[in-house]
């Protein structure tokens, strides 16, 4: 095998490896914006439940 050939060779490896990392950066970002997303949602659940708590008698009355 000349240099030249193992050095193609090479390259194609390489780019395979970095496609190979920015699909799985990917995959992980939109796990991660997901995850996020049910937080945010479970907080503003959690928020509307607190503030009926805190009301007033009176106000949670009329």
């Amino acid at each position: 095998m000349t240099p030249l050939i193992a050095l193609a060779d090479a390259e194609s490896y390489v780019a395979g490896a970095y496609m190979v990392f920015v699909v799985l950066l990917l995959v992980y970002l939109a796990i991660m914006a997901a995850k996020l997303q049910r937080i945010q949602q479970e907080l503003r659940r959690l928020a509307i439940l607190a503030e009926d708590d805190w009301k007033p008698k009176a106000e949670a009355e009329s």
